[in-house]
C-alpha cells in the first residue's frame, strides 16, 4: 500500500512546492520508488514546475486535472466517469516511475463546492452540512483509493489556504511534512496547521503523524533563524527537525524556468544536492514512523 504524505504549511512562500517536485523526483529517479505528485493549488506550481503552460494547456482540454475528478466524485451523475488512472501523466519530465496529477486554476473554492454540495444534499434527501461533511471527509480518499496500491508515496502539494479540497486531503493523509522557513512568520504558519490537526485528532477524524519540519531557504546564520530553530525543536522535538536543510539558491528559480526539479536541470547546484540528501533522510524517517506503527511480535 503506498502512503499519502501532505507537504503543507499555512504559511505561504516556504518552499512546499519545490520540495514537493525535488523530493519526489529524487525519490523516484534515486530511490526507485514510485511517486505520485498532486497538486492541490490553483496556481498550479507543482504542475508548471514539471512541465511547459503548452502540455497544461493541453490536459485541461482533455479533462485531465485534479477539477474533473473533484466535479465527477460531488456529482451523482450517470455520465461516464474519468478512471483516475487515465488523468494521471506519467513519467513526468521523462523519470520513470514519477507520475502527477495536475492542479487546475479552476479548482473549486469552497463558494463554488457549496452549490455542487446543495445539489448533491438535495438529491440524496441529507441537510447541507451533513452532505458537506461527508464530501470533506472523503472527497481525496476516494480519488486516491484507485491508485492507492500503485504507488510508493504520493506527495500531495498544499497551497497556504484552508478550503474544503486542502481539509479532505489532510483527512485523506497518512503523514505530513513541513517545509519551513526559519523566521517567526512561518512558526505562525505551523501553529495553524497544527490547530488545524489538532481539531481533526480531537474529533477523531484524522491520525497522520509528523515526518517532521525541513528548513528552506537557509542563508548565513543569524541570531533570528537560530532562536525560530531552537523554539520548534523545543516544540515538537529535536528529532521532528531534519538534518538536511535547502539553501537559498538562485538554480531552483531558473530550473523553474525550465519547467524542470533543479535535481535535473541541473544537478550540481546546491539546492539539487540538498534534496538529493533529504530523499533519503525523508525516507529513514518514514520507516521510523512504520516500524512505531507495527504491534510487537508475541513470544511463543
Amino acid at each position: 500500500m503506498g502512503y499519502v504524505v501532505s507537504i503543507v504549511n499555512m504559511k505561504g512562500g516556504v518552499g512546499k512546492t519545490t520540495v514537493t517536485v525535488n523530493l519526489g523526483t529524487c525519490l523516484a529517479r534515486d530511490r526507485g520508488k514510485r511517486v505520485l505528485i498532486v497538486d492541490l493549488d490553483t496556481q498550479v506550481n507543482a504542475t508548471l514546475s514539471m512541465m511547459p503552460p503548452l502540455y497544461f494547456a493541453k490536459l485541461k482540454q482533455e479533462r485531465r486535472t485534479l477539477k474533473t475528478l473533484v466535479e465527477q466524485t460531488i456529482r451523482a451523475s450517470t455520465q461516464p466517469r474519468l478512471p483516475v488512472q487515465d488523468v494521471v501523466y506519467r513519467d513526468i519530465c521523462q523519470v520513470k516511475g514519477l507520475d502527477i496529477l495536475a492542479g487546475d486554476v479552476e479548482l473549486y473554492d469552497d463558494f463554488l463546492l457549496s452549490a455542487l454540495i446543495e445539489t448533491k444534499s438535495q438529491q440524496h434527501r441529507q441537510s447541507f452540512e451533513q452532505t458537506w461533511n461527508s464530501v470533506e471527509n472523503n472527497l481525496l480518499r476516494v480519488i486516491l483509493k484507485p491508485v492507492l496500491n500503485r504507488y510508493d508515496l504520493i506527495l500531495l502539494d498544499f497551497p497556504p489556504s484552508d478550503t474544503l479540497v486542502t481539509r479532505s486531503a489532510l483527512l485523506a493523509s497518512h503523514f505530513y511534512l513541513v517545509p519551513a522557513r526559519a523566521e517567526p512568520l512561518s512558526v505562525v504558519g505551523i501553529g495553524l496547521l497544527e490547530s488545524r490537526l489538532r481539531q481533526f485528532r480531537e474529533s477523531d477524524r484524522a491520525k497522520l503523524e509528523m515526518l517532521g519540519i525541513v528548513f528552506t531557504a537557509r542563508g548565513q546564520a543569524t541570531s533570528m533563524a537560530t532562536k525560530v530553530k531552537h523554539r520548534l525543536a523545543q516544540e515538537f522535538g529535536a528529532e521532528q527537525i531534519f538534518k538536511t536543510e535547502i539553501p537559498t539558491n538562485v538554480e531552483v528559480a531558473r530550473a523553474v524556468d525550465d519547467f524542470q526539479p533543479v535535481v535535473l536541470n541541473n544537478p550540481s547546484a546546491s539546492g539539487a544536492k540538498a534534496y538529493a540528501n533529504l530523499a533519503p533522510e525523508f525516507l529513514q524517517k518514514l520507516g521510523q514512523r512504520l516500524r512505531r506503527r507495527q504491534p510487537p511480535a508475541t513470544a511463543h
